[in-house]
């Protein structure tokens, strides 16, 4: 049986020095961070809303080979912040909540899930990392309110965790054990027509 040497065969069919071109992979929308809102709320246990926002963050959508996307976020934990609340961000950048000395991040890393969830809404299923511990959590992407989602209006989701399942469980008797984070996204590339 013959043995087939690539090298040799694509160095005998491309002149030396010429660039092989890669087959052209379409355009995915990105999530636009510097338009794009990341945050969360908590209420007290007196029915205070407390909210925070995570003004660093980082990420991608990657499109996999059967057309399927997926997402994946970074937040900066050492930044999260209580605006005008300089005392609930030091709580929350804490040892007791994020503990940002130790866990610098939370990470969200989405299951594949088709393009078209952006026109219509739905669940999108992934990894949340929080302070070293995974969980498979939810987030609910709410149906666009415009015909350009993500272009011409926000692209809003929302998912609701227990804290103490992240081994954030201090403060019980004054905070809620219910962490909402809702993300409001504004893409860039590959705009929809």
């Amino acid at each position: 049986m013959p043995v087939v040497r690539w090298g040799l065969l694509l160095s005998l069919l491309v002149p030396a020095g010429a660039a092989i071109a890669a087959p052209p992979v379409p355009a995915v929308p990105q999530i636009d961070t510097a338009r794009s809102q990341f945050g969360f709320e908590i209420r007290t246990r007196f029915g205070q809303k407390v909210e925070g926002l995570f003004p660093r963050f980082e990420a991608w959508t990657i499109q996999l080979p059967d057309g399927r996307h997926q997402v994946r976020l970074r937040m900066f934990a050492q930044y999260v912040e209580i605006p005008d609340k300089p005392r609930y961000t030091g709580w929350m950048r804490g040892e007791d909540f994020f503990d940002v000395a130790r866990y610098p991040l939370v990470e969200f890393e989405s299951e594949p899930y088709w393009p078209q969830l952006i026109q219509h809404g739905g669940d999108v299923k992934g990894q949340l990392t929080i302070r070293g511990i995974s969980r498979q959590e939810t987030l609910r992407l709410a149906k666009p309110e415009c015909a350009r989602p993500g272009y011409d209006c926000d692209l809003v989701s929302r998912g609701t965790i227990l804290r103490g399942r992240y081994g954030m469980d201090n403060w019980q008797m004054a905070l809620s054990d219910r962490v909402t984070f809702i993300l409001r996204t504004r893409l860039v590339g590959a705009p929809q027509p």
